[in-house]
């Protein structure tokens, strides 16, 4: 087992598939890297030996305040006591949250006392991950890993239509004054061309000044290191430094860390085989992966579309739930591919009829944006379960970044780690899961925003897109 004072950094993710682009920038960079589906014990933790770095895959993004704080007390203070020297609550890239849903002030508020923090870094932009900040502003590629456009945040054709957390604000610091009431600063792109002294200078007096909160700006991938080196100078080996952002911290931490020596970037990985059948669960609704089950579904993919009427009985005795795994088996039996999915895009019927469904039994817009995610990741995890112990596959796909935390809970995931990059900010994993269909299976868990249309395709035939 490591010890504490090995670990360079450990990250909690706001969701599970987010949390495997922190995992792996990190991998990558040379760091080895566990990503785990809950707080490690030290008998979990001495299953893998030589650690650089930790991560939890959590699931306040889906949360309420009240539930988030009791998840992230427990959660830093676990990551306390392994005393490493930065700790990073990961959020999605393009800032998924709101007051009422994944309040990432809530978060903040916890890691500044948690920690003792003077002030918190905020890093939301990922140049690799096509993430751009500019004078405080995010704009965002539609599709990681695609061509698409560049849209600012609040005219993006996804995100500008999520449905728990539609974004409305391109100014980060304008969305996050709605979740906490603190003083933020911004280290804006003019200021990266200076030398790092001189930033830390303007973080210094900003933090005098009372600002407690310092966003970062980046567009180009070479600003990533300099912005890492302004970072880790605020940590060391007593004083852990909190910081909140996408996963362009680990990036930016990375290329520092392998610029100095510390780390000897990786350049080598299993080599992915052409896999058939493979199974797709799918909890997202951007309309990128609307695209990609179209285009799987045209090419040879079966498919087993979710009612929303199995909301009604999401135990493991449902009628449909029952229905889904037979369709599943029986296509797997006969070598098929199948996706499983609980829309094609936000203009999917079922989103309207699940929203109608659960204001009928008298909920507000807050339960059901809450509950929505846990319940069909639920039925998702338990097909998947069942129709995997008859027929085993070697590679599972999770898409949807609100639902698979609950898809890897119900599969019994308690850790994966990277053996391949695939699509980028998209890794493929093996998964640690004792006594579950899916354990040492390969593992892909993405986005709403990742991959273009063959996604599905290049997945089955193992081909590697970076």
């Amino acid at each position: 087992m490591s010890q504490p004072e090995s670990i360079l950094l450990a990250f909690y993710g706001d969701d599970f598939t987010g949390s495997t682009d922190a995992l792996e920038f990190l991998s990558r960079a040379g760091a080895k890297t566990v990503l785990f589906l809950d707080h490690p014990t030290p008998e979990l933790l001495s299953q893998f030996q030589g650690l650089d770095a930790i991560g939890i895959a959590g699931m306040t993004r889906s949360m309420s305040p009240f539930e988030m704080e009791q998840e992230l007390r427990q959660a830093f203070q676990c990551i306390k006591e392994l005393g490493t020297r930065h700790v990073h609550y990961k959020v999605c890239s393009t800032f998924d949250s709101s007051p009422e849903i994944g309040n990432i002030g809530t978060a903040i508020q916890l890691g500044t006392t948690i920690f003792n923090a003077k002030f918190t870094p905020v890093l939301v932009a990922a140049p690799n991950l096509g993430r751009y900040s500019a004078f405080g502003h995010l704009f965002a590629r539609m599709g990681i890993g695609s061509q698409g456009e560049i849209y600012r945040l609040d005219r993006h054709p996804s995100m500008s239509k999520h449905p728990i957390t539609p974004a409305n604000e391109s100014d980060l610091r304008m969305h996050l004054s709605k979740q906490i009431q603190q003083s933020m600063g911004l280290i804006d792109l003019i200021d990266l061309d200076k030398h790092s002294n001189e930033i830390k200078e303007k973080i210094d007096n900003e933090v005098v000044s009372g600002k407690t909160i310092i966003f970062f700006d980046a567009m180009y991938k070479s600003q990533m290191v300099k912005i890492g080196e302004v970072i880790d100078s605020y940590a060391s080996k007593n004083q852990s430094l909190f910081s909140v952002g996408s996963s362009g911290i680990e990036k930016a931490l990375g290329d520092f860390w392998t610029q100095k020596g510390r780390l000897k970037p990786r350049d080598s990985w299993e080599k992915l085989s052409e896999c058939s059948p493979i199974v797709v669960l799918s909890g997202s609704v951007s309309p990128i992966t609307a695209s990609q089950i179209d285009w799987a579904l045209a090419n040879g993919f079966e498919e087993i579309p979710i009612e929303v009427a199995a909301l009604e009985n999401d135990t493991i005795e449902s009628n449909k739930i029952a229905e889904y795994q037979q369709k599943m088996v029986d296509y797997l039996k006969k070598g098929h591919s199948v996706i499983l999915h609980t829309a094609k895009g936000p203009e999917d019927l079922r989103v309207k009829e699940t929203k109608q469904f659960f204001e009928q039994k008298g909920w507000n817009d807050l339960e059901i944006r809450s509950q929505t995610a846990k319940r069909f990741g639920k039925i998702l995890g338990q097909v998947a379960w069942e129709a995997l112990r008859q027929v085993p596959v070697k590679r599972l796909i999770i898409a949807g970044g609100d639902t698979s935390s609950y898809v890897a809970r119900e599969l019994r995931i308690a850790a994966v780690e990277m053996i391949a990059p695939v699509f980028v900010g998209s890794p493929m994993c093996r998964a640690y899961a004792p006594g579950s269909p899916v354990d040492q299976i390969e593992i892909n868990l993405k986005g709403g925003q990742v991959g273009d249309a063959t996604y599905f395709g290049a997945l089955e035939k193992g081909r590697i897109t970076i």
